[in-house]
């Protein structure tokens, strides 16, 4: 089981449970986990998050104590660090790899690459002028735990990769000004956005365009966690490492930095259209280096694991759905 040593701040927030327990919503402090329960009458960290500036205080000083109902990590089963209401997920968000999937989707005998990459990066820079991220919805469903298996089904035939930086919000955001937008951010944790990449576009019917239902939401497809670490703990969410490896084989390891909309533009936008509510999560997208590009897409047996800079380690395996 992976400790919090590599996480940023003194503390992180999850959610955890042992033998046949009921999960309960537990503070991480290097290799022990204190039962929130006990301190802050909540039965889950969403119903902490519905009152983060209170509850955040508390975190700090229950931190800071022997006392209460700590137990070893190591003997704890670690879930999804929160049940969110709503994803929202961003897409084409970093200049790098919208540019290599441009290349990567190009047909046979069509522009070449060098043309692709310029005309896609002058549309990138249009966009950013223009302040129009793109977005879609997720479905909660899709969430599965930071060390579970993603299960790929039998229909999928190009399971993909994305490593991605996940914003949790904690108080209501409508209509926020993106000066504002992260004051509505309690935490950060990590998120793997797994796609079919066959799904992506509606050969059927291309008017229509992308399919996000198809290629993004069977259950499993989104690893979450494995905590929240409080939004105080990160100072610049622009200036993190995102690092995927496969199999031990570093396959994405890129800056925050290449995102086109940083995440007060994005957490802004969203809410023009939807009430963020506390416990919702904010994909930011994905960096440059996901299986298309290299030509070695997920296979059962295969290990990812992913790490951002602050927020820990999750680790998933592969299998075929049975």
């Amino acid at each position: 089981m992976e400790t919090s040593l590599s996480l940023a701040g003194p503390f992180a927030l999850g959610s955890f449970s042992a033998g046949t327990a009921p999960a309960f919503p537990g503070l991480v402090v290097g290799d022990r986990v204190l039962d929130l329960r006990p301190v802050v009458p909540a039965p889950t960290t969403r119903a902490l998050l519905e009152s983060w500036e209170d509850v955040l205080p508390l975190l700090h000083d229950a931190a800071s104590t022997s006392s209460g109902a700590w137990l070893p990590l190591a003997e704890l089963r670690v879930h999804a660090p929160v049940e969110p209401r709503q994803i929202l997920q961003s897409g084409a968000n970093y200049r790098t790899h919208v540019i290599d999937l441009a290349v990567a989707h190009e047909p046979a005998g069509g522009r070449p690459a060098e043309q692709v990459r310029a005309e896609v990066g002058a549309m990138m820079d249009r966009r950013a002028a223009e302040d129009q991220p793109y977005m879609f919805v997720g479905l909660p469903s899709s969430v599965t735990g930071p060390y579970d298996d993603v299960v790929i089904p039998a229909w999928c035939v190009k399971p993909d990769w994305e490593l991605e930086l996940a914003a949790v919000i904690g108080r209501p955001a409508f209509r926020v000004d993106p000066e504002d937008a992260l004051e509505h951010v309690a935490a950060y944790t990590i998120a793997n956005d797994i796609t079919a990449r066959e799904l992506v576009f509606r050969r059927d019917m291309p008017e229509i365009g992308t399919d996000w239902l198809r290629a993004k939401n069977a259950p499993t497809f989104t690893p979450l966690g494995p905590y929240l670490v409080p939004a105080a703990f990160v100072p610049d969410p622009s200036n993190l490492r995102v690092t995927l490896r496969l199999n031990g084989e570093v396959m994405q390891d890129e800056s925050t930095k290449d995102m086109i909309f940083d995440v007060a533009r994005l957490v802004s936008y969203a809410s023009q259209t939807v009430e963020l509510l506390p416990g919702d999560l904010v994909l930011t997208g994905s960096p440059a280096g996901n299986g298309l590009h290299h030509g070695r897409l997920l296979r059962s047996g295969d290990v990812m694991e992913g790490t951002i800079t602050g927020l820990g380690v999750q680790r998933n395996g592969c299998r075929d759905e049975r």
